[in-house]
Order: structure tokens, then sequence, then C-alpha cells
């Protein structure tokens, strides 16, 4: 469920009528769209917002605005924000953006705002965004974004930010490099002829030169205290007093000025303004929610207060919304403080339920906070069918959970939970566990019913959620069972994402029916209430299930599904692993380049969200494809960092797919003794094999193959037994069982043909090619068989025209394997001892392996045998 976007806050504002025409200043503005920021940066009421909305309605540019407000310090809100803006020019850009920041876990923000960048740079007109009132900004992570984006600002694209603060951004380096345009107070304030055009055109008063040039001294060209002024002369007959007593700092200058305007408005307006000044916009009925006066009508008092030039911004074309100007609102919420703090909490309460009752539940969250109204605040955190830090505002929810004394939280356990949920979402995960202890401690104090029994549930969920980080899948199990049993058959969110960890543990303990079972149950329900982050992670696991299944079209279909529902760009975990069982898929269908391709992508989303084990999974596929295209030094070099990572990183369930990768390439090299120690030493039973035929021991590969392939058979594991069988057959073949051999590679056919396998078969080599001969001849899924041949005569093809073409290395005597893969690794700046612990060699085995290639190579230095080394085609 996407979070509800308030469209005020990209409204552009209007230019106001009969405004006092500024030309110095919008011809700033206009050479300043040279550059990549302009800043307009002064205190409240100088002008910044009405001077930019006049220059921006006679601009020929599109326009994006965002006004901020206290909310936009959540990056995730912000950035949402952001992108709503920019799809006010342009409707389509950053959709995947939007997807990705409901996710849980989100990539890291440099990760998204590239992904941002590359699209906005597809915009193919100049353009300008606006920010306002970014002085409101505290966060040094929306501080660190804006950052990003000035850094790598697309050329079409000029930012305006007008606030009362500089912002903590690099102006200094912008300024130097001549992309900043600056408006400051200087700037701002008002000429003698600018301020004599204001009060006497624009407000309506009849002023002599003398005494405009008085209020032009007392305020410093400051506008706000122009206005207030005219407005309390208003109200004076001997204005020529009046301006003689206006004196003081702007801070006392203005209280006077406020309690004039104030007390020259009728009572009823005077409550109106104070009452509504706790709202950051204003509407009809949200205001007679908040003031419950039915003498009179909001829409109507808000029409009267435009008309009364009192300070208030309309935010539509329509007359609906509006907000008060900012250095207004601080003074009424000031005096509201002073004198009605009794009445506070309840206005905010009022408003938390106007909010609630027209769907805007974060905003109505946001005033029950205010209002300090837990019990309301904990019971709008949960939602309506879907909690609200699901809709990414776990951190503003994480923020206010943190502001509440300990003993708040031990008499609302809910609160603990929640917490903890924030926490996971925020990627706090040290911080889950003891809020989870502190909640089951609070709960043996309170009556047992079905609130808490749901709660209990909710922290089993928790810890699941937890354990699936850690792939444990024991774990993962207890307490998932455990949540189902107890949480509420309503609580549909929670359980649906508890179903799908159940899953996720089935699939990794291999009961693939069971997995596949949970996945579509959490699939169905995710849908229905519109869990889309579960949505995506059970729509993958099935695409794997159907993969393991050797439904390979419809595992390949699921996957782009996946994609599709992620968005473009791709930014997640699961767009990682949908590019990943696509590259499986396309390689085994023997579209070497779409599976290089996909496997590519995968690697750049695993570094990009920074997923290390999906990242070890892409590499391990790469090196294989290296190794199928005869690039044996390219594979073993990009295996050996994958294994030196899983190892540091402690990544044991990945250690042994890292190993049977390296087995193959070692196999490849002709180094067996290596090979059978890898395989031993990790347990490696089908390497094992692997290694006995390569011995010339086939009678050894069967002994070890056939007990795997019954155990598969009863595991019912369709995909191990598929290879299973096919490097049997080989193995017979071999040993020198034909019939055995052709009578096993029959039903191995069988099973692969709907899947449409071929590198299952064509990676076994000549032995395969040749039992693939003999079914051909006795007439075994004759389309199917031929198909294969056809593939091993395009490679044995390519092989011949590789022989042919390929240039000689124009030395005397060739560089073994281990010397291209060293000298890879000296062209890439490595040392010494960095190469030795790469491949696993003694020291003095590198350096002699280095004066071997110095040799052959005819030079003395590592720079000479690069250079020499691409001279010869050889890197």
């Amino acid at each position: 469920m996407s979070t509800p976007i308030l469209a005020t806050k990209l409204y552009t504002p209007l230019p106001r009528p009969k405004v006092v025409l500024r030309s110095r200043l919008i011809e700033r503005l206009n050479e300043g769209l040279n550059g990549k920021l302009t800043l307009i940066s002064a205190p409240a009421g100088f002008g910044k917002t009405t001077l930019v909305s006049e220059w921006v309605a006679d601009c020929k540019r599109p326009i994006a605005w965002l006004s901020l407000d206290e909310e936009d310090n959540d990056p995730t809100r912000f950035l949402t924000y952001l992108v709503a803006a920019l799809q006010t020019i342009a409707p389509t850009i950053g959709e995947g953006v939007l997807g990705v920041l409901q996710s849980p876990q989100p990539p890291p923000t440099e990760t998204i705002l590239t992904a941002l960048l590359n699209e906005i740079i597809t915009i193919p007109d100049n353009f300008i965004l606006v920010i306002d009132d970014y002085h409101i900004i505290d966060a040094k992570s929306v501080d660190n974004i804006l950052a990003f984006l000035l850094e790598h600002l697309p050329p079409r694209m000029h930012l305006v930010i007008a606030t009362r603060e500089d912002p903590y951004l690099p102006v200094a380096r912008l300024r130097v490099r001549g992309q900043l345009t600056e408006l400051r107070v200087a700037d701002l304030r008002f000429t003698s002829s600018e301020a004599a055009g204001f009060l006497n055109q624009t407000m309506g008063l009849n002023l002599s030169s003398e005494a405009i040039d008085a209020l032009e001294t007392r305020t410093e060209g400051w506008i706000a205290g122009l206005q207030l002024a005219a407005i309390s002369m208003q109200g004076h007959k001997d204005i020529t007093a009046f301006i003689k007593s206006f004196t003081g700092s702007h801070h006392f200058v203005l209280d006077y000025l406020v309690e004039e305007v104030l007390q020259q408005q009728p009572e009823s307006i005077q409550t109106f303004l104070l009452h509504t000044s706790i709202l950051d916009r204003l509407c009809g009925s949200l205001c007679d929610a908040v003031l419950l006066n039915p003498s009179a009508s909001g829409q109507e008092t808000l029409e009267y207060i435009e008309r009364a030039n009192l300070f208030i911004v309309p935010l539509d074309n329509e007359r609906r919304w509006y907000r008060y100007h900012h250095l207004f609102v601080e003074l009424l919420r000031q005096r509201l403080h002073q004198n009605a703090a009794g009445e506070v909490a309840e206005l905010h309460r009022r408003a938390s339920e106007w909010y609630e009752d027209n769907g805007l539940e974060i905003e109505a969250f946001h005033h029950a906070a205010a209002a300090n109204d837990v019990d309301r605040a904990a019971r709008l955190v949960e939602g309506k069918g879907m909690p609200l830090i699901f809709r990414g505002a776990a951190l503003p929810i994480l923020n206010w959970l943190k502001s509440l004394p300990k003993p708040e939280l031990d008499a609302r356990p809910s609160l603990w939970v929640i917490s903890a949920s924030a926490s996971l979402f925020a990627s706090e995960l040290n911080t889950i566990e003891p809020k989870l202890q502190a909640a089951e401690a609070a709960l043996q104090n309170v009556v047992q019913n079905e609130h808490t029994r749901d709660l209990i549930g909710h922290i089993a969920s928790i810890r699941a959620t937890v354990a699936v980080t850690q792939h444990d899948a024991n774990a993962i199990l207890f307490q998932s069972r455990r949540a189902l049993e107890y949480l509420h058959p309503h609580n549909l969110p929670v359980r649906t994402a508890t179903t799908w960890s159940l899953g996720y543990a089935y699939h990794l303990q291999g009961d693939r029916l069971a997995a596949s079972r949970a996945y579509t149950e959490a699939l169905a329900i995710s849908e229905s209430i519109g869990h889309f982050i579960i949505t995506i992670m059970a729509t993958i696991g099935l695409g794997a299930m159907q993969e393991m299944e050797n439904q390979l079209h419809l595992a390949a279909q699921t996957y782009h599904h996946v994609l599709q529902l992620v968005g473009d760009p791709p930014i997640s975990s699961a767009a990682c692993q949908a590019h990943l069982g696509l590259a499986r898929i396309y390689y085994e269908w023997n579209d070497l380049e779409a599976a290089q391709q996909y496997g590519q992508q995968g690697v750049q989303l695993a570094r990009q969200i920074e997923t290390t084990d999906r990242l070890v999974a892409c590499e391990v596929f790469l090196a294989h494809v290296r190794l199928v295209r005869g690039d044996v030094a390219g594979a073993s070099l990009i295996l050996a960092n994958a294994g030196q990572f899983v190892r540091q990183h402690n990544f044991v369930h990945q250690i042994p797919e890292v190993a049977a990768a390296q087995v193959l390439t070692l196999l490849h090299q002709g180094n067996l003794t290596a090979a059978a120690h890898l395989a031993e030493t990790h347990d490696l039973p089908i390497s094992r094999a692997r290694i006995y035929l390569a011995q010339g021991n086939p009678a050894a590969a069967l002994a070890v193959l056939e007990p795997l392939r019954q155990q598969m058979e009863a595991k019912e594991w369709t995909d191990k037994r598929l290879k299973l069988m096919v490097l049997q057959a080989v193995a017979h073949h071999l040993y020198g069982e034909k019939d055995k051999a052709v009578h096993l590679l029959g039903d191995a056919l069988v099973l692969a043909a709907p899947g449409g396998f071929i590198r299952t078969f064509v990676d076994e080599g000549t032995s395969m090619a040749q039992l693939l001969s003999e079914a051909a001849a006795l007439g075994m899924l004759p389309d199917y068989v031929n198909k294969l041949l056809a593939v091993f005569e395009a490679e044995q093809h390519k092989l011949e025209e590789k022989s042919n073409f390929a240039p000689a290395q124009e030395l005397i005597e060739p560089l073994s394997q281990r010397e291209l893969e060293i000298l890879q690794l000296i062209a890439r700046g490595r040392s010494n001892h960095e190469i030795s612990e790469q491949l696993f060699l003694a020291l003095s085995t590198v350096k002699g392996h280095n004066q071997n290639i110095f040799g052959k190579l005819q030079v003395q230095r590592r720079t000479e045998a690069v250079a020499r080394a691409r001279e010869l085609g050889l890197l």
C-alpha cells in the first residue's frame, strides 16, 4: 500500500495580484539558470516564496515545486515527495524508486539516487525544481541526499532552494565553480521605490515619500514588517505618530504588530486564527472539526481571512486548501501556548480524528502524537488493514516511540512490539531483541486475552524475520509456527509475512512442496490486502520452486513478472534474485549472451544494494559462463576472489557452492590433485564423481552417483535428479555399459525436454555427444536429440575457428594456465603477497612463476610484462 501524497505540497503558488514587480531580482534569477543552484536565503518575511512564484509564472521552463514540512526530515518521505514533484512534469519518472522506498529494507540512498538521476537525464526539456522552506530540514540524511543530487545534477535541471537558514550543502564549492546564484537579505529587502509601490499600490495606502522612507528605514526593507505595519496603519488616523512609534528589533516590532493585527479583528477571527494555527494546511471542513463552532463556516472564514490579507496563502486554484504565512503561524502558535495551553492537546486530537476520517492516517498519527494521546497514536500506527510501518512511516513512528518514557511503553506492551517492528524496517537489528524482551516482560503484568495473544504472535513473527536475515531455518520454523499459533486470524499483514518466512525456512531445508504451499498462500493473501513487499518476495520464491521443478518456461515468466512488480529501475534484492534466476535459465537454453547480461545485471544490483550473498552467487554464475567460453584463467580469478570473500565474511552456507565451481575450473586445468582435495575438504560428492571420471575410474564415480540419485528421487528433487542421471549416463558409457547408458539417457531426455534443457547435456562434452548420436540412431525424441547434436556441432565449429584464427602467442615457450592467471593479477596491480593469498600458493611459488613469466616474455619488470602481454593479446 503506497503512502498517500498531499498534492498541496506540490502546488506552485500563483503570483499575488498587484504584486511589486522586482525586475532586478528576476534578471538575477534568469542569469542563474546557467548554473546548478539558486539559493534564496533570508529570514522569514523577506518575500522568498512570493519572488520565486512571480519568477516561475513567466518562466518558459517546466516547473516542479516541493514545499517541505517537518515530516520531510524522514529521508524516505523526502524522496517520495521529491519523486512526486518531478512526476508533475514527467509523470512516469521514478515509479520504480517509489516502489523501492516502500521496502522494509530499502537499498542504500545513494543507489536510489543514482537510479533516479539516470531517469531524470531522460527528461528532454530544461526544467526547474523548486524546494521551498528547506530550513525545516534538520536531518543530515536529507542534506546528504540533496548534496548528492547537486554533485551529479543533470545538465537540463536547475535547482532552486528557498530557506530561512543556510543549508548544510556544498555551497562554497559551487560558489568557487561559478555554479551558484545567491539572493540574500541585502538583495531581497525592499528598496525605497519598491517599498513605495508596495505600501501605496499593493496595500492601498497614500503615504508621503517621507513616511515611506521612515518606514523603510525602520524595517530595513523587511517585507513582512512593512506588510504588518500597513495592516496596522489601516486602523490609525495619525499615520505620522504611528510611524514614529514604530521602532525596535524585528522580534519586538513583530510582536507589537501581531497584537495590533489581532486586536483589530473580531474575537471570533482571533479564536479561529489561534486554534487553527496547529494545522500545517487548512481547509474548511478540517477547521470546522478543530473549532467545533457551528455558528461559523470554516470555508467562509478562510475566504474572509484571505480577503483581509491576514498572511494566508492559497494552495490550489479552487481556494480549498490554504496555509498561514510561516512567520505568522509561528507567532500564532506561540500565543496559543501562552494563552490556551490546556486546549492544545484537544485541538490536535480533533485534527487527528478529521484526518483519520478522511483516510490520511499518517497525518492523523502526527496530530495524535502531538496531542500526547498515546493510545490513539498506537491504534493509528496499526492502520486500517495495513500498519503505517508498512507504508513508509517507520522512521517518524520510531522517533515518536523513542521520545516516550519507558514506563509508558511498559504500560502498553504493544508499543514495545511496534518499536521492534519499526527497528526492523530501519535496519536497527541490534536493538530488536531487547525491545521484544521488554515487551514480554510487560506482558507478564497484563491479563491475557485475544490482543495479548496477538502481541505474542507478533513478537515471534519479528524474531522469525530476524532469523531470515541469518538464514537460520530452525529458528525461522520455530518462531513462525509460534507466531501463526498466537496471531489473531484477522491480523493478515503480519500473518502473511510470517507465512512467507515459513516458506523461506522450508526452502532452506529443501522441503520444496511445503515451501511452494507457503509461498502460494502468502502470495494470494498479500495480493488481496495490498502487501506489496510480500507479494514480490512470495513471487520470487515461487519462481525458484518452479525452476527447481524443471519448469523453466514458467519460472522465466515468474521472474519477468517480479521485475515488472519491482519496476524500473529494479533496485531490490528480489530484482537481483530474478536476474540471477533468468541468467541460469537462459544459460540452460544456451543463450549465453542473455545469460551473461542477466548475470552482470545481478552483480550490479547486488553491489548497489549491498546484498553480499547474492553478489557471490552472481559472481559464481559468471565464472561458470567464462569457463564454458574457454576463459579458464578469468573464471579461476573470479572464484579465487569469491572464495576469499565468503571466508572473510563467514558465509558458511555459500562455501560449498564456490568450492564446487572451483573444482570444475581445476578439472579444466588438469589439476586433479587440487580438485580432489577441495572435494574432500568440503564433502562434495558430485565433484568427487567428476574427479573419478577425469581419473578414468567410472566405477568409483557410479558408486558415488547411484545412492545420490536414489536420495533425490526419494525427495522428488527433479532438478538434481536430472543432473545426476546425465552424469550417470556418461559414467556408464565410459564404463563400457552402453545399453545402461543409453537407457538412462533416454529417461533423462524425457525429463528434460519440456523445459528445453540444453547445457545440462552439452557441458558433459564428447562422451555425451557420442551418447546422443547413439540415441539418435535409436530414434529417441528425434527433434530434441537433433537439436542437442546441432549445438554440439556448432560448438565444435567455433572451436575449430578459434584454433584457426586465434593469434599465436609469438613466444618460444607459451605461458601455462597458472602463469596466465598470475599475469592477470599482476596487470590488476596485485602484490606478490596478495596473489599468494588469492590463489592459495606459497609466496616463493608466486615469485618463481613471476620469473618464468618474465623469462618467457623476455622482460625485466612487472610493467614491461603487462605491456608485452597486451601486445601479444594475452590480456
